[in-house]
């Protein structure tokens, strides 16, 4: 039996570490060609590519700004002229700002709609230009948009519009057989999620899932991996909250 995702060529953004890493190498090891974008962690997209490599697949790293569209769109052309292809997007890059919403300064706050949101936009519009017929775009928010935790103000408001964005778009992608979901991971034990918790809000959090823990990456990824087989073709203009039950 081939893999799911064999002769299939995927772009990941953000993918040097944490959750988009796990994507990367969960779409490597179902056959997919991964190009491994990041913003400016060279090493550690290199090491995501290695992993992925080992496994069978291949892979290269690419350096893009998604909030740029030229950056955006020289990704996609060399994905493109390096596979012949391209068939699945992960738009998973993204800047998670937490900070009392009375002290968000302007600059924060458009920083935080250039990346999470426009990065969003110019793949997906990239996506329905040049996106294979029968491909698939997974938009990664966040469960944090149902929970109302102070200081998430203007990061859920991104994740906010990245889910109705996800929503409405999907029935123009239909008539290319292009699927365009979101998935929404709870918390997650990441390399860098811990920093600035204290304990008493990470307890707290375990707490809220079904399973009294953290998620782990993998799990977001297999999520993932699913939506962008031949299995889940039936399934858009989905949120699926990934969470172990949070909310």
């Amino acid at each position: 039996m081939s893999p799911a995702l064999q002769d299939k060529v995927a772009i990941v953004t953000g993918a040097a570490t944490g959750i988009g890493k796990a994507i990367a190498l969960a779409l490597g090891r179902a056959g997919a060609k991964v190009v491994v974008n990041h913003l400016d962690m060279p090493d550690s997209a290199e090491d995501a590519v290695h992993a992925i490599v080992r496994s069978g697949a291949e892979s290269i790293p690419m350096a893009g700004d998604v909030s740029s569209r030229l950056q955006f769109e020289a990704v996609v052309a060399t994905t493109i002229e390096r596979f012949g292809r391209w068939d699945v997007l992960v738009n998973n890059a993204g800047i998670a700002l937490v900070k009392p919403f009375g002290e968000v300064t302007e600059a924060e706050f458009e920083t935080s709609f250039s990346v999470n949101v426009k990065g969003v936009f110019h793949g997906c519009q990239l996506a329905l230009e040049r996106m294979s017929a029968g491909g698939r775009v997974i938009n990664i928010s966040s469960s944090t948009t149902a929970l109302m935790f102070p200081g998430y103000g203007v990061y859920d408001a991104t994740k906010g519009a990245i889910e109705a964005m996800t929503h409405v778009i999907s029935k123009e992608f239909g008539p290319r057989r292009i699927t365009v979901n979101a998935v929404s991971p709870g918390a997650t034990e990441t390399e860098t999620y811990r920093q600035g918790k204290s304990d008493q809000f990470l307890a707290g959090l375990e707490a809220m899932s079904a399973f009294g823990r953290l998620g782990e990456p993998a799990e977001i990824a297999a999520v993932v991996a699913f939506l962008a087989s031949d299995e889940a073709r039936w399934v858009t203009g989905q949120n699926l909250r990934v969470n172990g039950g949070t909310v």
